[in-house]
């Protein structure tokens, strides 16, 4: 499933900012409304988020596609009641004089003893009034449980690779290593497929993922490449992907998903796909 992470663009297209973008800055360089933004959060500070905000002009809030403003904005910070945050900022732009884009994704440690890490990507667009910086629009995504990829450039399916050769290569290699092969079909315009693959990379999953010798499967633009695997190994792409099927090193099937149990791997929790992991997963030996 496809999707585009360009909130900056369609921030400063809201702001109706017709200058060109800048070189990008150092995305290090501090920000200190940034800053006081990160500790109001941190605190828990509803009323000092909200101070943040500009009223002239009327700042402009959205979740998604949706409208929200500004005392949702803020309750919905100190309803996750953060311990640690740590901001991963991607963009940072100053289009035109006393304009600020940033363009991040924050790790969110909740506090108390069932506290999660959650995941929240967010734009903003500061603008400087008088001798203070005032938040004039806000979007962001809802919470997630997986890492959210804010640059999806990753070949993670390359075109010119034969599938058939992949998969007879690492069926040699786990049955030599005693593994399991896992086939996880999708294509680099898939948003999810590179979710999962985040996931992989996590290191609580990474002792997991090595029982496997992990094989992407591309499916193309148009989702019918390699339709002849697909039929095979019993994966329904018109479910959608990422999805997944594993085997072990003779080519015998073992489990293959068909109702597009990972095409939503944005919403999912890590819970859930080490629970299939670990099921199909094979035995250390």
């Amino acid at each position: 499933m496809a999707r585009s992470m360009k909130l900056a663009a369609c921030i400063l297209l809201a702001l109706t900012v017709s200058v060109a973008w800048s070189q990008s800055a150092d995305t290090s360089a501090p920000f200190a409304p940034l800053d006081q933004w990160k500790n109001a959060v941190l605190a828990g500070d509803a009323e000092a988020l909200k101070m943040l905000f500009s009223t002239t002009p009327a700042p402009k809030v959205s979740i998604g596609k949706e409208t929200s403003d500004v005392a949702a904005e803020a309750t919905f910070w100190k309803g996750l009641k953060a311990s640690e945050i740590t901001l991963e900022i991607t963009q940072k732009e100053q289009p035109q004089s006393g304009i600020q884009v940033v363009v991040f994704q924050a790790e969110v440690h909740q506090s108390g003893p069932k506290g999660e890490t959650l995941y929240v990507s967010e734009a903003q667009a500061w603008q400087q009034q008088s001798d203070q910086w005032r938040l004039v629009m806000v979007s962001r995504t809802e919470p997630a449980h997986l890492k959210q990829p804010m640059d999806t450039n990753k070949n993670l399916y390359p075109a010119d690779v034969d599938a058939h050769a992949e998969i007879k290569e690492a069926e040699e290699k786990a049955a030599k290593d005693r593994k399991r092969v896992l086939l996880v079909f999708g294509a680099n315009w898939c948003f999810d497929c590179h979710v999962l693959d985040l996931a992989f990379h996590r290191p609580d999953f990474v002792p997991v993922v090595a029982r496997y010798e992990v094989v992407h499967i591309d499916i193309g633009d148009d989702g019918k490449k390699n339709a002849d695997v697909a039929k095979q190994f019993q994966v329904p792409l018109d479910k959608g992907v990422p999805a997944l099927a594993v085997v072990d090193g003779s080519g015998k099937l073992l489990v293959s998903q068909k109702n597009g149990e990972f095409e939503n791997a944005r919403a999912m929790t890590p819970v859930a796909i080490l629970e299939f992991l670990n099921k199909w997963k094979a035995d250390a030996q």
